[in-house]
């Protein structure tokens, strides 16, 4: 109540679960629900009683639930459903790093094993690895040691590690497991009372939590138990389970029904605590913001801490997006992220290209790959000009751009590596935003022929290349008879393209340096410059959004930057493409009608 009527600090959707709450416990019982005020202090006194933390100055200090902590313990255990099982069947938490949740984790299975009444209840840490898993298992023995009741009620096996926790009089049991050891071989899968899943932004697939999720149907009111820090990456099942938990926690009551919801999701199995900031807030310069995203503000996180971290952001960029990950719950996409999703937003439009830019000139990007990484394609039409304030005083006209990406991948492997890429490959192919060709490799066959179409829709000036598995493209275009310039553009910042002799001899004429040629870090410059003066729109693809949200870059001793492909969460290819094509659009000689690039109005950025 306190939370709702803003006498406690916390972010947008925290408030919604806490609305959510008051309003069920008046609409609640016309559903078959209602609040159990009893057994949510009985789970909160068990905490209080029986378990202590363990390290630092937590060191056998009895575990009395923090407020935030209450809520969610009294919410999943005291609310029930008609026939008095228990009405939440998942929780999703999700608080900066330090807030408690892997205590509360152990916690909660320690009291599922044993005060819940459960007969061989089976309580697994899960994660994707072994390692992982173990993490949270570690503090649940921690706890029991901490504990004189447990560690006499509780048997161990094995030593250094302990990999169970046994309630002999139950039969019930708590260990860890992960996915790279639940293969199948004929043996009766796992039957779970609770499942308790720490860290889902490291999960690369739903593999466990599905597995786990299955062998519920055993249990009468089983509970899957999903604890995080914000992730970096948009296609993933950490990130999926995010928005459910959102839009579940912001239903909210009808107008004209006084018992249902209205919202995104309607799931009355689900728990959702999901601290945020709220649109506006910046942490890094406004401390009255941090509490929301660290409900413990105070008790396990110190104002110093956060502090700290906050520096450090300001004083090492390369360490912003981490700390407004972890510390501030905030979705950064990549760990060291090129661009924030904002200035992104900013830029993305819904147009046609074939309606708009028919018969224009345009210029082009082409990324190859051969079976794993995707192949781009990226255009780039000028629209006009616009006139951009220098930090002086002085003004100078730009010109301005659209931009738009292609991009394929072979069919015959396609599932194989959506699991493995962790991206919804199938589902992009199926809504039009991907090609799948028939193979096991890309067929360049394909892309020459679609290369060949856009040459009969727009006026195609130059097609930038990397060397790589270009030659293949090239001989399918010369079969086709096609006659496009094609221009070498290296992606890393070592080596450079050959400058045309057209080119060359303009800056002659013009008394300007010698154009350097394309390559990765004049392209990358040009397009940074494009999305932060607003001088170009990106048509709207999810395969382009989620490339240019993963992208990292590496740097040379002099300040060149170029995409990294081995440090980006997920494929980069059309993010590259883009830059190419943008780097062939910017940095061509003007053509007779002077809108075919910007070479004299922008050559400051292509200098080195």
């Amino acid at each position: 109540m306190d939370v709702v009527a803003g006498l406690v600090v916390a972010g947008p959707h925290v408030r919604n679960a806490c609305r959510r709450h008051l309003d069920d416990l008046i609409l609640g019982p016309a559903r078959g629900l209602t609040w159990d005020l009893s057994e949510a202090l009985r789970v909160i006194g068990f905490c209080r009683d029986i378990l202590r933390l363990n390290g630092g100055q937590f060191e056998g200090v009895p575990f009395i639930l923090h407020p935030s902590q209450a809520f969610i313990f009294g919410s999943v255990f005291g609310w029930k459903r008609a026939d008095g099982t228990r009405r939440f069947r998942r929780l999703y938490w999700e608080a900066g790093k330090g807030n408690g949740k892997s205590p509360a984790l152990s916690a909660i299975g320690l009291y599922l094993m044993t005060a819940d009444g459960e007969a061989r209840a089976e309580i697994y840490a899960a994660a994707s690895r072994k390692e992982q898993a173990m993490v949270l298992f570690r503090d649940a023995v921690a706890m029991v040691d901490q504990s004189p009741v447990l560690a006499g009620m509780l048997t161990k096996s094995g030593t250094n590690p302990v990999w169970n926790l046994a309630h002999i009089g139950s039969g019930s049991f708590f260990r860890p497991i992960a996915a790279e050891s639940t293969s199948s071989r004929g043996q009766s899968g796992p039957r779970p009372l609770a499942a308790l899943c720490d860290e889902v932004h490291e999960h690369p697939s739903r593999q466990i939590i599905d597995m786990l999720e299955a062998g519920f149907k055993a249990r009468r009111q089983p509970l899957l138990v999903m604890a995080t820090n914000s992730g970096s990456s948009r296609t993933t099942v950490c990130w999926e389970e995010h928005q459910h938990a959102v839009s579940v926690a912001a239903g909210t009551r009808s107008p004209d029904d006084a018992f249902t919801y209205v919202g995104e999701v309607i799931d009355d199995t689900t728990f959702a605590f999901v601290c945020a900031l709220d649109a506006g807030d910046d942490p890094l310069e406004d401390p009255k913001c941090w509490a929301k995203a660290n409900p413990l503000l105070g008790v396990t996180v110190t104002e110093e801490y956060l502090a700290g971290r906050v520096k450090l952001a300001r004083d090492i960029p390369g360490k912003r997006n981490d700390t407004l990950r972890l510390n501030f719950c905030q979705w950064t996409d990549a760990e060291d992220g090129w661009l924030s999703r904002p200035l992104l937003e900013a830029v993305l439009a819904d147009f046609d290209p074939e309606d708009e830019h028919e018969h224009a000139e345009v210029y082009l990007g082409a990324d190859l790959s051969a079976t794993q990484d995707l192949t781009a394609v990226a255009v780039v039409a000028q629209t006009g000009f616009v006139e951009i304030k220098r930090d002086d005083g002085s003004s100078v006209m730009l010109p301005t751009y659209d931009a738009w990406v292609e991009s394929w991948t072979p069919r015959d492997t396609l599932a194989a590596r959506a699991l493995n890429d962790n991206a919804p490959y199938e589902v992009w192919v199926d809504q039009g935003y991907l090609h799948a060709e028939p193979g096991k490799t890309i067929r360049m066959d394909f892309v020459a022929a679609r290369i060949g179409e856009m040459n009969a829709t727009y006026r195609i000036q130059t097609l930038a290349y990397d060397r790589y598995a270009y030659r293949r493209l090239s001989d399918h275009i010369d079969e086709q008879g096609l006659t496009i310039d094609q221009v070498e553009h290296p992606q890393g910042g070592k080596r450079r393209a050959k400058v045309s002799d057209e080119a060359m001899e303009q800056a002659r004429r013009m008394g300007a340096d010698p154009p350097q040629g394309l390559w990765m870090p004049g392209s990358l410059k040009e397009l940074e410059a494009l999305i932060l003066e607003g001088r170009i729109r990106i048509r709207r693809n999810p395969v382009v959004i989620s490339a240019i949200m993963s992208a990292t870059v590496e740097s040379d001793p002099f300040g060149n930057q170029w995409f990294s492909k081995q440090k980006a969460t997920n494929r980069i290819d059309p993010l590259v493409a883009l830059a190419m094509a943008v780097g062939a659009a910017t940095g061509m000689p003007i053509n007779k009608t002077g809108i075919g690039g910007s070479y004299l109005e922008h050559s400051e950025v292509l200098m080195f």
